[in-house]
């Protein structure tokens, strides 16, 4: 895809979004529009994944370990194809697959996330399996900056680095905010990169809105050999709609009718400006 077509489709999927939290009143909005380019970025031109391979042995693996951003994984595998689209007018209604945090019962999900600080271990487990079965596929797991306050990310990064795992890819949607405020308040990542450089790590930092610097960033973890890789994305927490941005209130909040109004119409000006 060239880099418009990458920046109608986070305008189109961000209304997605928006659209599904309003209409099921849940969701977290803050968080979905923080890590939604990483995912764009992540199922089309990135994961060696797809509808079709959903069950290949040597397909990519792939685990959201923030799972409260399920709204932003759902809105991209319905657009890659993994079910109709259709299925998001359920999300959290009774009887529907698509529930508030991810579930292996939903095509193209591989581990039901939820409680923080559990995908990396998974993560490390599946990138294990890899080598132990002789298969070349990746493992990429997105993690929250505030979820690197549970003591098991750091177990799994520390055995990561002791295995040389240089199939796993982690990435860090580093917005900086989290339900309880900002990070540095709560429980301070400062100097982030010279933690995981420390416990071993290859460390890659990049601007998690960028496609082109997203796509250069992955292609340089693949290309590492010696060692697991961290992409640090920076983001801003409610990218794209401006009362949402940088505010850690919007963690987990439901737009009202008149904030869905003006929701929509700041992403219909963002399309209008980027088309000129």
């Amino acid at each position: 895809m060239m880099e418009l077509d990458f920046a109608a489709k986070s305008i189109a999927l961000r209304r997605d979004i928006v659209d599904m939290i309003v209409r099921a009143k849940a969701g977290h909005i803050g968080g979905d529009l923080s890590v939604l380019d990483i995912l764009i970025v992540l199922y089309y031109q990135v994961m060696h994944i797809s509808p079709e391979g959903a069950e290949d042995p040597d397909r990519d693996r792939f685990v959201l370990s923030k799972g409260h951003s399920v709204e932003a994984l759902y809105v991209v595998l319905a657009d890659r194809g993994f079910f109709q689209k259709q299925e998001l007018e359920r999300y959290c209604t009774f009887g529907s697959p698509l529930i508030g945090h991810p579930s292996n019962k939903v095509r193209g999900i591989e581990m039901n996330t939820g409680a923080l600080g559990h995908g990396l271990p998974v993560g490390v487990g599946m990138a294990l399996a890899a080598r132990a079965d002789a298969r070349n596929y990746r493992t990429y797991v997105v993690m929250g900056d505030g979820e690197l306050a549970e003591g098991s990310s750091w177990e799994a990064i520390m055995a990561a680095a002791h295995f040389r795992l240089n199939n796993l890819c982690l990435v860090i949607d580093r917005n900086g905010l989290q339900i309880s405020g900002d990070t540095e308040t709560v429980m301070s990542q400062e100097d982030m990169p010279t933690r995981f450089r420390a416990f071993g790590w290859h460390v890659i930092e990049t601007d998690g809105h960028d496609h082109a610097a997203l796509r250069a960033a992955f292609e340089a973890a693949q290309n590492h050999r010696s060692a697991p890789s961290v992409v640090i994305a920076r983001t801003v927490k409610g990218k794209g709609i401006s009362f949402i941005e940088n505010r850690a209130g919007w963690h987990h909040r439901i737009p009202s009718e008149e904030e869905y109004r003006l929701a929509l119409t700041e992403l219909q000006e963002s399309e209008g400006r980027m088309q000129g």
